[in-house]
């Protein structure tokens, strides 16, 4: 079979003239797909890559507290849905069986499961209770609400609610098992504001309101009353990463106050003091969970985009690293009211999957294996750090993958992948479909990590914030192709460009500003104008991203925001253009890619558009995943790999 499988592959390349036939057999596309400009996908090249199309993800979800099994979500349909686990490596159970993907979380006292859906990637998730397959809905129906925060005895939900206004992120609390219980516990002003936990007792919690990247503020709130007190100086630009209360009422937070990084470390409510507790001076811990019985706290360090996974004492503050995991991304952390230590990790050569870790001998049990499409996934090649300095010494870095020298001698020609946010990174992982590329198609994949990026510190993550430092990290980009322009490995005159999100804006202006490097560019879900993007962005999340990028109602920052965006330059875009776009995002509405399509064709100029009729921010259903990939396959061949 392995043969057979290689050898199906080694047509993929031979096969481009006749992709391109008529008289070929096509695909169906899904019904929800608008391929606008966009050549039909041909069954050779559906049959060519279908290993690669089925490739599964779990990611650990939560403890059963009554059956001690693990929830997860994984995909056997068109999205994802939770699973059980009853122990390490047994059967997967499916418990939800909806149309999209769900997140949940269980009350620690009876187990009963709160779950959070949208509809068609809209993002205004509802909560409901799920039980024997059904669903019971909890809130309004209309409103965009977010599951904050679970009481230690399970008799609380906090979670954050627009049915106000739209806008702002009220804070409620519920017994779930009783929707008539449900409580306004506070109105607030901002999108940014959640229930990061209960105090023991239920009388109080920690309240956080994120402003931005580089500050959030804490505040306990009395659930009684509402009164709102203030943790320390909210006048300091201080960034909470996040805040949990041990058994002890210790509050524990991750902070960047007296660092360039996020420490672990107990903050005083009275005074507002915070004392480092972890011994990390570099690098972030990104995220932390305590033991229910206090013994140990649970934390992840980012170490250059590698997860560490160690456990602290908080009487002797000695800590211990877990060594048996592989080597990626950890997320998910969460630790069973009997001791283990749940999570997901991610790597080259895993899949995502659902691991575990005893906290006495830090032995890993991993509870899923997911299948990738009858591949070995040990054949996938590990990423290579690749650090330069940038225009004006500042260093950057990337990981590049390369593919097998002994398949593909030569130059190879290489895509550009650029990570959203711009509060994101880059970090090695299974890179799923993208496999494909780098195993049969020969084509190197570098995926870089401008300033903006978490993850380097508090400093670098501000180096691109407003307007008139923005394409600083456009610039970044051409610090990158020097290098890799001077790879011996790397085709120089085969580079192309990629990115979402932000990253989709950074891949219209690296695809303006480098035209004469790049040969085409894939932007997804991008930002074409950052004026019309802030005033279109939906309003629960306009006054956060006008921190990031500017104030567009600011006559400065407006002409200059005018300026820096891609749709400004369009005239200047030379190279052939796929544009992937989902019909119902909240974050990047569609008209921003209407609009430069629009532009780009009234030059003259190809452009190519993908919309998802039922998706939001990024494709999410796998038929949808699969006609998005090969529609790239099919630009990269014409206008790269040719």
């Amino acid at each position: 079979m392995r043969k057979i499988l290689l050898g199906l592959s080694a047509f993929a390349l031979p096969l481009v003239p006749a992709f391109a036939q008529n008289a070929a057999p096509v695909a169906p596309k899904p019904a929800a797909i608008e391929a606008d400009g966009v050549p039909a996908v041909p069954m050779a090249l559906v049959e060519a890559t279908r290993p690669y199309m089925e490739f599964r993800t779990a990611s650990f979800v939560d403890w059963d507290p009554k059956t001690k099994a693990m929830l997860i979500s994984t995909r056997f349909g068109n999205v994802a849905q939770l699973h059980t686990v009853a122990a390490p490596g047994m059967a997967r159970r499916q418990i939800s069986f909806e149309a999209e993907p769900l997140g949940g979380v269980y009350m620690p006292n009876d187990g009963t499961l709160v779950v959070r859906k949208d509809v068609g990637g809209n993002e205004f998730w509802q909560l409901y209770t799920l039980k024997d397959g059904r669903l019971n809905l909890l809130t309004d129906g209309k409103s965009r609400n977010e599951i904050n925060a679970v009481s230690a005895d399970g008799k609380l939900l906090g979670y954050s609610s627009t049915r106000r206004n739209g806008a702002d992120s009220d804070l409620y609390v519920i017994d779930p098992r009783d929707p008539a219980s449900n409580k306004l516990v506070l109105q607030v002003k901002g999108g940014g504001w959640g229930i990061a936990d209960f105090a023991p007792g239920n009388a109080t919690a920690v309240v956080g309101n994120y402003q931005s990247v580089q500050k959030s503020d804490l505040y306990l709130l009395d659930l009684a009353t509402s009164k709102l007190t203030p943790i320390g100086d909210h006048k300091k630009a201080i960034s909470y990463g996040g805040a949990k209360y041990a058994p002890d009422g210790a509050l524990w937070v991750t902070s960047d106050e007296g660092s360039d990084f996020q420490r672990l470390g107990t903050l005083d409510p009275k005074t507002g003091k915070f004392t480092p507790r972890s011994p990390e001076t570099k690098w972030d811990v990104e995220g932390f969970d305590i033991a229910p019985d206090g013994s140990f706290i649970a934390y992840t360090v980012n170490e250059a985009g590698i997860s560490k996974l160690r456990l602290l004492d908080p009487k002797t503050g000695q800590s211990r690293e877990v060594t048996g995991l592989p080597v990626g991304g950890i997320g998910g952390l969460d630790i069973a009211p009997w001791g283990e230590i749940g999570l997901t990790v991610s790597s080259a050569k895993v899949p995502t999957d659902a691991f575990s870790v005893d906290p006495k001998t830090l032995t890993v049990k991993r509870w899923t294996e997911s299948e990738t499409g009858g591949l070995d996934p040990a054949r996938n090649v590990e990423p290579e750090l690749v650090e330069v300095k940038s225009f004006d010494g500042e260093m950057v870095s990337g990981f590049l993958y390369r593919p097998d020298p002994a398949k593909f001698p030569g130059k190879r020609p290489l895509i550009v992948n650029i990570h959203g946010g711009p509060e994101g990174q880059s970090t090695p992982g299974f890179r799923g479909r993208t496999n494909y590329l780098l195993n049969e198609q020969g084509i190197a994949v570098f995926y870089p990590n401008v300033r903006g990026s978490t993850g380097y510190g508090k400093r670098f993550v501000s180096l691109d914030n407003g307007p008139f430092l923005r394409e600083n990290s456009v610039k970044d980009i051409g610090a990158f192709l020097d290098r890799l322009q001077a790879d011996p490995a790397i085709d120089a005159g085969r580079m192309a460009v990629q990115g979402g999100s932000y990253g989709g804006y950074m891949c219209y202006a690296s695809a303006i500003r480098y035209g004469d490097r790049f040969k085409a560019a894939d932007c997804i879900v991008a930002i074409s104008n950052f004026v019309t993007f802030l005033e279109n962005t939906q309003s629960y999340r306009r006054d956060l991203r006008r921190v990031e990028y500017g104030d567009e109602r600011d006559p400065n920052q407006r002409a200059k925001l005018l300026e820096i965006s891609p749709l400004t330059s369009v005239d200047k875009l030379s190279i052939p253009l796929l544009v992937v776009t989902g019909g119902n995002d909240p974050r990047v509405p569609k008209s921003e890619a209407d609009q430069m399509v629009a532009a780009v064709r009234a030059k003259g100029r190809t452009a190519w558009h993908l919309v998802g009729l039922n998706e939001g921010h990024g494709f999410g259903k796998k038929e949808n995943q699969d006609y998005q990939f090969w529609t790239e396959l099919q630009f990269w061949q014409q206008h790269l790999l040719n």
